[in-house]
């Protein structure tokens, strides 16, 4: 068994280092992939005097296999459907079927970002210089869905930021956006928290908490 060391003290630490790292002018909004990617984003975001709002992503289950995913929903104003067409040739779903589950997670996106913000809308990333994070990336399926959700709602760029990430990930994540920055590629991947000392899931209540202290963006 191969060691690990970590990297970074928590979150915050690893959101402080990215900060260091990152320019504000590049930017007009930071979004932050819920809830891990959200202590990270706020330091980034108080650093660079950015917004910040969360964008969270719901996996369209294929029809009797929910493991597989047709695609994806992102939250946004409008909120994006983002289909992976080979995925809908294997499965082959109804459009009956896809309607009702587009919208069933349309109302967990709904719940959530109530539960994260209260009746605040979305972040319209139309004509904006995103700057996405998360925690860190494994597959990057999560953050891959959002960049293309912006792409379609038309934001002007798509930054990723990430503290740690295997270069396998990053090099299929280049193509979604047009800039990425990672702190760490490890030869040998392991889980994203190998790298950090305390990935203590991050709950609901900070969440709620860094939303509330941050900046909120502005709706155009």
């Amino acid at each position: 068994m191969v060691a690990y060391r970590a990297l970074f003290k928590d979150r915050r630490d690893a959101g402080r280092r990215l900060a260091q790292a990152l320019t504000s002018t590049h930017y007009d909004v930071v979004l932050a992939l819920p809830r891990g990617g959200v202590p990270v984003a706020y330091e980034v975001a108080t650093r660079l005097k950015l917004p910040l709002d969360v964008v969270i992503v719901r996996k369209i289950g294929a029809p009797g296999q929910p493991e597989f995913g047709l695609g994806a929903v992102v939250d946004g104003d409008p909120p994006q459907v983002v289909l992976t067409p080979q995925m809908v040739d294997i499965f082959q779903p109804s459009e009956r079927y896809l309607e009702a589950e587009i919208q069933r997670q349309l109302d967990e996106i709904t719940r959530r970002r109530h539960a994260y913000i209260g009746q605040r809308p979305p972040v319209n990333v139309s004509g904006r210089r995103v700057l996405l994070i998360d925690a860190g990336i494994a597959t990057g399926g999560t953050a891959k869905a959002a960049a293309r959700a912006f792409r379609q709602a038309g934001a002007t760029s798509i930054t990723l930021a990430v503290p740690v990430a295997p270069e396998s990930s990053l090099t299929e994540l280049a193509a979604e956006v047009d800039d990425y920055l990672c702190l760490m590629t490890p030869d040998y991947f392991n889980a994203v928290g190998a790298y950090y000392q305390d990935f203590t899931q991050t709950n609901d209540d900070e969440v709620i908490a860094l939303l509330q202290k941050a900046q909120p963006p502005k709706n155009k």
